[in-house]
């Protein structure tokens, strides 16, 4: 049962609808797709040491670990909200060339979903359409674990691998490239004992090249990995087929089905001060968003500049966009849950305060929908813009009534 339910009614609530400004991270992934985390336990420890009092769980395409996330979230006293992550396609952009928020792969489209249902109960039509996303997933890191397990005999490695085997040891239910790279790196280091010997197989599994990542360097080199073996030119790579990428406007009415907000996860600028050609400028990315009735954006600002994160929230802010910011969390590296900028440079007061705002609007409109309402977004999938400022101030209260008591 979702703890929401038992919250008092609107009117209750406002009654302490004072705006405290907190410590939050909306965008995080976990077990249950891939994560720095060893469970979801290990989140809410994390979590309680650093005193974030909320946090969004964002799995791909999968609502697997939404459960355990409620139940750790609620025994820790950390608020939960109900995300999800699709790699969808703008196809016009892919057709153009232009690159969205993938900077390898024109028109390939991450995509969120926030504040879901929770318990997730999806109509039968989303639920089989998520199973076979799930499904052509597993399906395409299947054939690239046999085509590795394929060359793995070939170059004589003490050491093979089957999709099940990598499922079972370091998955869930959907395996991931990640866990791919993860189950070589482990193999390498259980084969042999000593740094030579491993840095010897490195350099047969990467087809004569020395491996140039530090082996203590766990991130470093499971990246190093997946960008060898298993991406394009790699001896395991398989192409992704375009049927496992939903259209945006699919994965649009798939959220909106399992009670979401459609959310655009911004990519922004990179080390270099570079962007795709659909985010270049702010204004026209502002207008394309809107044209396709999204009203929600989210960021990572661990990899964007502080000006440029803070110029480009200026121009979304004013247009009461909800805006969302987290840290991903999905690579081996394990950095803490506080969100700051490229750097490790803090968010300002500003930046934090648009942080809270968007989480209060995610918290409102999970409330009213476990009350049974419609939530942010209307029976038509339409996002209630003209409301916002009532579903921060219903947020704020249900916020304050969720830390000021014991459930």
């Amino acid at each position: 049962m979702n703890f929401l339910t038992s919250f008092p009614d609107k009117k209750t609530l406002l009654n302490n609808a004072d705006r405290k400004v907190f410590d939050l991270n909306g965008h995080i992934h976990t077990p249950f797709s891939f994560s720095a985390f060893d469970s979801i336990l290990h989140i809410f420890k994390m979590a309680n040491q650093e005193r974030i009092k909320a946090v969004g769980i964002n799995d791909f395409i999968v609502t697997d670990g939404h459960k355990a996330f409620h139940d750790g979230a609620v025994a820790s006293k950390v608020f939960p909200l109900f995300n999800i992550e699709f790699m969808g396609l703008l196809k016009e952009e892919q057709t153009a060339g232009t690159r969205v928020n993938d900077p390898n792969n024109p028109g390939r489209t991450y995509f969120s979903g926030k504040g879901l249902d929770f318990p997730s109960n999806p109509d039968r039509e989303t639920r089989e359409l998520l199973e076979s996303v799930k499904e052509e997933s597993n399906r395409q890191t299947a054939q690239m674990i046999a085509r590795l397990n394929d060359f793995l005999m070939e170059i004589n490695m003490p050491f093979g691998m089957t999709f099940d085997e990598v499922k079972s040891k370091y998955a869930e239910d959907l395996v991931r490239e990640r866990h791919i790279a993860k189950a070589i790196r482990s193999k390498v280091f259980e084969a042999v004992p000593n740094k030579k010997e491993r840095e010897e197989l490195f350099t047969r599994i990467f087809s004569g090249q020395r491996v140039v990542s530090q082996l203590d360097d766990i991130n470093a080199l499971e990246n190093e990995i997946r960008g060898r073996v298993l991406k394009s030119g790699g001896p395991a790579y398989v192409p992704e087929d375009d049927g496992a990428f939903l259209e945006i406007d699919k994965v649009m009415d798939v959220i909106v089905k399992m009670g979401g907000i459609p959310c655009y996860p911004v990519l922004l600028d990179d080390k270099n001060g570079s962007f795709t050609e659909y985010e270049a400028d702010f204004v026209q990315l502002r207008k394309s968003l809107e044209s396709m009735g999204i009203f929600c954006i989210e960021l990572i600002p661990g990899r964007n500049d502080l000006r440029v994160l803070k110029k480009f929230v200026e121009v979304f802010h004013g247009k009461d966009f909800v805006i969302t910011f987290g840290t991903e969390h999905n690579t081996p590296q394990l950095v803490p849950l506080k969100v700051d900028t490229r750097g490790n440079i803090d968010l300002d007061d500003d930046l934090k305060e648009v942080s809270y705002l968007g989480a209060c609007v995610i918290a409102a409109h999970q409330y009213l929908k476990a009350k049974g309402e419609e939530g942010f977004i209307n029976e038509h999938g339409e996002a209630k813009r003209d409301q916002i400022e009532d579903f921060r101030t219903l947020g704020a209260a249900v916020f304050n009534y969720y830390f000021s008591n014991r459930l």
